[in-house]
């Protein structure tokens, strides 16, 4: 036999790496999910896992991360964060001393916001299975909503247009802040918690400022969805949002777009009873004013039957009044020869005697 050859290590990563250039395509299109990431001197560093089956390290560089971020942040409006599923352009590299490594020279964000919306599907079908899609609907609403607990970013710009327009309506509102975190992968736990702080209100407003649509991912979580469904106190939400709908508005009891649109809808029900308030008033003193016209009526009548049986009138007549003993003689055989009657006249009384 002839003896193996013999190859130093070198040898043999020169010998792995010419094996790979001959076999494999210049690039690759990859499905991952970002496990980790980190950018240091412009290069960024990930790892790449397809669940428990595989992970592999990858770079993009210098020049063509910043490139390929903005692309990314232009087309979603958020960064490339560590939880993300992509899709990525990807050349193969071997290094003698740092092994097999992904370069990444290319995204397509299309396939993100994709992954977002099929995970969307996937809650909405499970809240409709446990139930809890229209919950929150059988809950009444407070004829006054004025005692109102606010989620949201405490330094929102949002949130304070929120404030402002209640605070000029003219109508009187109590609003509490309870702070949040309102955007990124720790959002929906905060909002949670947030929640389990809230008891004793006429409504729950969830409101942040506009975002894109990744940053509004957070709204689409099955926990935070589930809870606000159950919650005892109706939900009112406006995040921000122009064109979708989260899933978190689909659970609400009312879904605006945003803050300042919650604060008018909170004023417009203010205006409603309001007015409502204004037409009892107007009704109930119609009512009040057509009682007092029918009894003053019936008084009126009263009156005319009394005038009509006051002696005086007979008197007028030419008619006369009889008593005797201060009894009323309706009759001769009530008279007899010797009594003393009184005769009541229009302009006095005379006594008599029959």
């Amino acid at each position: 036999m002839r003896p193996m050859e013999t190859l130093t290590l070198t040898e043999l990563c020169a010998l792995i790496g010419e094996a790979l250039d001959d076999s494999l395509a210049p690039s690759y299109w990859v499905k991952a999910e970002i496990s980790s990431l980190s950018i240091k001197g412009g290069h960024m560093y990930l790892e790449l896992v397809d669940g428990k089956s595989a992970k592999m390290r990858a770079t993009c560089w210098a020049g063509t991360q910043e490139l390929l971020t903005a692309y990314f942040e232009s087309e979603t409006g958020q960064a490339l964060q560590a939880g993300m599923a992509v899709l990525v352009e990807a050349e193969i590299q071997w290094h003698a001393v740092y092994g097999l490594s992904l370069s990444i020279v290319g995204i397509d964000p299309a396939y993100t916001l994709g992954d977002i919306a099929r995970q969307r599907q996937q809650t909405i079908a499970a809240l409709q299975a446990d139930g809890l899609l229209d919950a929150q609907q059988l809950l009444p609403l407070p004829t006054l909503i004025r005692r109102i607990a606010v989620i949201s970013s405490s330094n929102a710009a949002g949130y304070e247009d929120f404030k402002h327009q209640l605070e000029h309506s003219g109508f009187y509102f109590e609003t509490q802040l309870f702070g949040a975190t309102m955007q990124g992968p720790t959002a929906a736990k905060s909002i949670i918690a947030a929640l389990e702080e809230i008891e004793g209100y006429d409504a729950v407003v969830i409101i942040r400022g506009g975002g894109a649509t990744t940053d509004l991912s957070c709204f689409d979580d099955y926990a935070l969805c589930a809870v606000c469904a159950q919650f005892e106190i109706p939900v009112i939400t406006g995040i921000g949002h122009t064109r979708d709908v989260s899933v978190l508005d689909l659970v609400a009891h009312e879904a605006l777009k945003t803050p300042t649109a919650v604060a008018e809808w909170l004023i417009h029900r203010m205006e409603d009873q309001m007015t409502r308030i204004t037409d009892l008033l107007v009704r109930l003193h119609r009512t009040a004013e057509r009682q007092i016209l029918i009894r003053r009526h019936r008084i009126e009548m009263l009156e005319q039957r009394l005038a009509a049986c006051n002696p005086e009138r007979i008197y007028h007549m030419g008619y006369s009044l009889i008593t005797k003993n201060g009894k009323v003689i309706r009759s001769v055989t009530d008279l007899h020869p010797g009594d003393i009657v009184t005769t009541h006249l229009i302009d006095g009384t005379r006594d008599l005697t029959v």
